[in-house]
C-alpha cells in the first residue's frame, strides 16, 4: 500500500484537474505532458540510483547545460548528428564519473562535491558558449526526430523515456549491480566488508546519472533547436522531488524506480494542470514546494 500511495496521489490529481479543466485529458495535451516529463524523468531515473546509495547529485542541471551546448556546437559546425550525440553522452558519463571519483576516492560528502561541480560545470558552459545561445544547428532529420518526432504515433522523447525506464528497472531489480546499489545505501561499511567494491559502484552510479542528464539535454536541445547556457536550472530539484514523491528514502537503501516515474508524472501533471486552470506561475512554485514537503514528511514518518 505504501508503494501504491504515489499512484493513488497521481490519479487523484488527474481527476481533480480534469474536473477543473476539460481540456486536460485531450490526446494533444497528454502527449504534451509526457513530452515535458520525459526530460525530467530521465534525470530523475539517474537520481534514483544516486539516492539509493545514500548520495545526492546537484550537478545534473549543469551537466545537462554543458552537454547540450557541446552537442549544439558540433551540430552547428556540421558534425554528423550521431557523432555529436555520442560525444554528448560520453561527456555526460565523464562529468558524472568525476563526481563519483571525488565522492568515492576523495571522501567528500556528495552534497558538497556535487554543489562544487554544479558551479564548475555551469561556469564551463558559460565560458564555452560565451554566455550566448547556440543556434543554427542545421536541418538534420535524425536529430530533429529525437526531440520532436513520432514513433508509431508516440513522441520519440516518450519512447526514449520508456525504453530507459525498462532498461534501468531491469538493472536495478534483476542484476548484481542493482543489488549492490541497494546494499551500499543500506550500509556502506557492511557492503565493503562483504566484498562489494563500494567505490567502483559509486563511481558507476554517478557516471550513469551524468549520461542520463546528457540524454535529457539532447531531447531538450532537439526540441528547442538551440542550446541555452542557462538550460537545466532547478532541474536537480525537480529530479530529487520526483524521486522522493515516488517513495525512495533520502537516507538510501529503500525505494524503486517505478515510483520515480510516477513522481515525475505528478510534477508534470501539476505544472500542466495549474497552467491550464490559470494559476500564477509564482503560486505554482508554492504548490510544488508544499507537495515536496508533504512527501518528505511522509518519508520521515516511515523511517521513524
Amino acid at each position: 500500500m505504501q508503494k501504491l500511495g504515489p499512484l493513488f496521489g497521481l490519479l487523484l490529481i488527474v481527476v481533480i484537474i480534469s474536473i477543473m479543466s476539460p481540456s486536460f485529458l485531450t490526446a494533444d495535451n497528454i502527449f504534451n505532458v509526457l513530452r515535458q516529463v520525459s526530460i525530467s524523468a530521465l534525470i530523475a531515473f539517474g537520481m534514483t540510483f544516486v539516492i539509493l546509495t545514500g548520495g545526492i547529485d546537484l550537478s545534473v542541471g549543469s551537466t545537462l547545460a554543458l552537454t547540450g551546448a557541446v552537442a549544439a556546437s558540433l551540430l552547428a559546425g556540421g558534425t554528423d548528428p550521431f557523432i555529436a550525440m555520442g560525444v554528448a553522452l560520453i561527456l555526460g558519463l565523464i562529468l558524472g564519473a568525476i563526481n563519483g571519483v571525488v565522492i568515492a576516492k576523495g571522501k567528500v560528502a556528495p552534497f558538497i562535491a556535487t554543489l562544487a561541480t554544479m558551479t564548475i560545470y555551469r561556469g564551463l558552459t558559460l565560458v564555452y558558449t560565451d554566455g550566448k545561445p547556440i543556434s543554427g544547428l542545421g536541418d538534420h532529420l535524425s536529430f530533429q526526430m529525437f526531440g520532436k518526432g513520432y514513433f508509431l504515433g508516440i513522441p520519440v522523447p516518450v519512447v526514449t523515456m520508456l525504453v530507459a525506464f525498462f532498461v534501468l528497472y531491469f538493472i536495478l531489480r534483476k542484476t548484481t549491480f542493482g543489488r549492490r546499489v541497494y546494499a551500499i545505501g543500506g550500509n556502506a561499511e557492511a557492503s565493503r566488508l562483504s566484498g562489494i567494491n563500494v567505490d567502483r559502484t559509486t563511481i558507476a552510479v554517478y557516471a550513469l546519472t551524468g549520461m542520463l542528464a546528457a540524454m535529457a539535454a539532447l531531447i531538450l536541445t532537439s526540441r528547442l533547436n538551440s542550446a541555452q547556457p542557462t538550460a537545466g536550472q532547478s532541474y536537480e530539484l525537480d529530479a530529487i522531488a520526483a524521486v522522493v514523491l515516488g517513495g525512495t528514502s533520502l537516507t538510501g537503501g529503500r525505494g524503486w524506480i517505478v515510483g520515480t516515474l510516477i513522481g515525475a508524472l505528478i510534477i508534470g501533471v501539476l505544472n500542466n494542470g495549474l497552467n491550464l486552470i490559470g494559476v500564477s506561475s509564482f503560486f505554482q512554485q508554492v504548490v510544488k514546494g508544499l507537495v515536496i514537503l508533504f512527501a518528505v514528511l511522509i518519508d520521515r514518518k516511515k523511517a521513524a
